[in-house]
């Protein structure tokens, strides 16, 4: 898949941008706070229905505006698809393929972008909800129904919690609500798909994180990932890992038996304890994990080796071709042994764009098409080559 061309409107510091892209290594760089990753943010949005760099939408409506309009121009088997996102300050986002109203959920299914950002520590270090989301954003690509269930389990989550609270200030204990009951059926036709996705991901990842590890930091350290289940005993969002023995079972009948026993504790805090939104992905190397044991270079290798690996899934197994790999000003954090192994390893990708503030930051090979962007101002330098008719 190749991204041809962005068109903005009223997205984060540009009232109005458009630059053309080429196949290969694209470069924007400038001085921080220019715009240069905006424009990468805006490329990722519409693959992943979100931002690498906040977990809401209205920072990405320019201010003093109602609406964010993203044009992006992809092309893969031999012809051109126009993706356009709404994002609207208030109400629900729009969106359009080809000039035709679509859900918002439909555009991933036509563009697969991986972002590489100095954000991807958080997930390596962060708390639990960082791994989370990048989990579930990785799932929405490689299967676009995933949006749907993702968002409906939040709402019933938020309905749920809401009711809980409601109970805690009423002094309603034990089985003295009885409509908590076709709320805990909804969390577990909902969550249980989530859980049974992320599970399957996770093994999925396994092989690909271990040689990606490999690759980026030239050593092998057995780099690996699996989930903490809120659904087993435990409660990983809290720090226990140690999950107690819950038995075996479908993951309907483990979130059914962990929501009995968890129903005082619910009733007493007013707050959802079980469910995929308590759980972990937990990253180890050498057996240990990467939280607290692993070393800054050694996280950046997780961090880095966990978006090469989700590049690589999609890849397999997309019909679109290779994903757009999106570099955002991660190679001032790098050394210089990782930058020129990160460069490696994404040379045959089809299209790679990177960001930078400085351009020296970047490897050679990947300056053969430069734009410098000055204060939401896009300015081709003079000498790179053009893109490709």
């Amino acid at each position: 898949m190749i991204v041809e061309h962005v068109s903005l409107v009223d997205f984060r510091n540009y009232a109005v941008a458009d630059v053309a892209l080429s196949p290969g290594a694209n470069l924007f760089v400038g001085s921080n706070g220019q715009g240069k990753t905006n424009l990468a943010e805006a490329i990722a949005f519409v693959a992943t229905l979100g931002s690498h760099r906040v977990s809401s939408d209205q920072p990405l409506v320019r201010a003093g505006s109602d609406a964010a309009i993203l044009r992006v121009r992809v092309a893969h088997a031999g012809r051109s698809v126009q993706l356009e996102a709404q994002i609207n300050r208030q109400g629900a986002n729009r969106a359009r393929i080809n000039g035709s109203d679509v859900k918002p959920s439909e555009l991933p299914r036509y563009a697969h972008v991986v972002v590489f950002a100095p954000e991807d520590l958080g997930i390596v270090r962060g708390d639990p909800s960082a791994r989370r989301r990048f989990a579930d954003q990785l799932l929405i690509q490689r299967a676009p129904r995933m949006s749907a269930v993702i968002a409906d389990y939040e709402r019933v989550l938020r309905q749920r919690g809401a009711l809980l609270k409601s109970a805690r200030a009423r002094g309603i204990r034990g089985d003295a609500l009885s409509t908590l009951d076709v709320w805990d059926d909804k969390l577990v036709a909902l969550g249980s798909q989530l859980i049974d996705a992320r599970i399957s991901l996770a093994a999925d990842l396994a092989g690909p994180l271990a040689a990606a590890y490999r690759q980026i930091a030239g050593e092998d350290h057995g780099a690996a990932a699996a989930w903490a289940l809120s659904i087993r005993g435990g409660d990983p969002e809290e720090g226990d890992d140690a999950s107690a023995d819950s038995g075996e079972g479908a993951t309907p009948d483990l979130f059914r038996r962990a929501l009995a026993a968890k129903r005082s504790s619910e009733l007493e805090r007013g707050v959802n304890l079980v469910g995929p939104h308590r759980d972990d992905l937990l990253l180890q190397i050498r057996g240990l994990p990467v939280k607290g044991y692993a070393s800054h270079g050694e996280s950046w290798s997780v961090a880095l080796a966990l978006r090469l690996a989700s590049a690589q899934l999609l890849r397999a197994e997309s019909r679109a071709g290779d994903p757009v790999l999106i570099l955002d000003d991660v190679f001032a954090e790098l050394d210089a042994g990782r930058r020129a192994r990160l460069s490696e390893v994404t040379a045959d990708y089809e299209q790679v764009i990177v960001t930078a503030a400085v351009l020296d930051d970047v490897p050679a090979d990947l300056r053969r098409r430069t734009v410098r962007i000055e204060a939401g101002t896009i300015h081709e330098d003079a000498g790179s080559g053009a893109p490709d008719a």
